[in-house]
């Protein structure tokens, strides 16, 4: 089912293609063991009109952990260049299907703004249909953009501490089972193994079917449920880096859950502090 605020079709977006309020942004971003060049990519071939939308240098340049949210300033500068702002519908794709796009979903969601859908299936799915690509730079005019932050979608390492302790919250963990378990080591060197006490396991790929696209919401829900997942209780979405989290958050969103937040550090900075304890074994 198409909606314009969590996921649309190829078919959606192959309609709505000419439409003046509409704005793409490819948000393809890889793994470094994926050698992948995202950019290089984009400029090869793009869904008409798409602007490229750089997760590594649209963050918080100020923290050393990876790609964290960035500063309301800068997004709105960023968004203004590429001429995104108030009245847009934005659709966001990646080279995958779904992995980064959902990322920057949730980051327009963070800073307020609804009109943003994730491209169901990607530029995979659009490419395996046949449908139009091209290698020219988009055209782009300013557009002021408003920007209101919403605070309670993102979580920071005290409040993921205190949740875990509480346990008034789920913490959802989008990482592969091995490395949930601490079987299998960190694509980040120096981190610990092993996961959040209390936090349930649900690798981002098993809210996605083998096409690329997500589950429909009742498949959705029993996938959380079979992960011991109490959905009466507000979630906080994990991963490594806080990218696969947000594809959690784009799940729980389509089965009409709001009260979930993102867990932004995520394992990056979990992992390294000696003082935060680590679980390998449900609880």
């Amino acid at each position: 089912m198409d909606d314009p605020k969590t996921l649309v079709s190829t078919e959606w977006l192959a309609r709505h293609l000419k439409d003046p309020d509409l704005r793409i942004l490819d948000a393809s971003w890889y793994m470094p063991s994926m050698n992948r060049d995202p950019k290089a990519e984009y400029e090869a071939a793009h869904i008409p009109g798409a602007r490229f939308f750089d997760i590594d240098e649209i963050s918080d340049a100020r923290s050393e952990l990876p790609h964290m949210a960035p500063p309301v300033e800068k997004f709105m500068s960023r968004m203004r260049a590429m001429g995104v702002g108030d009245g847009h519908q934005v659709v966001v794709y990646d080279g995958m299907g779904i992995f980064s796009a959902a990322r920057v979903w949730w980051t327009f969601k963070l800073m307020g703004k609804d009109d943003i859908a994730v491209l169901d299936g990607g530029l995979p799915k659009w490419q395996s249909e046949g449908r139009e690509i091209e290698d020219l730079p988009p055209m782009v005019r300013d557009r002021h953009m408003t920007v209101q932050r919403r605070a309670h979608l993102v979580r920071d390492v005290t409040q993921v501490s205190a949740a875990s302790k509480l346990k008034d919250h789920e913490i959802i963990d989008a990482r592969s089972a091995a490395r949930f378990r601490g079987e299998a080591p960190e694509p980040r060197e120096g981190l610990r193994s092993g996961h959040i006490p209390g936090a349930r396991n649900v690798p981002f790929d098993a809210v996605l079917s083998e096409n690329g696209t997500m589950k429909d919401p009742e498949a959705l829900k029993a996938v959380f449920e079979a992960a011991g997942v109490d959905l009466s209780k507000p979630a906080i979405t994990s991963c490594g880096s806080g990218v696969t989290a947000a594809i959690l958050s784009l799940a729980l969103e389509r089965i009409g859950k709001t009260d979930h937040s993102l867990y932004d550090g995520s394992w990056t900075e979990w992992g390294q502090f000696p003082t935060l304890p680590v679980a390998t074994t449900e609880d």
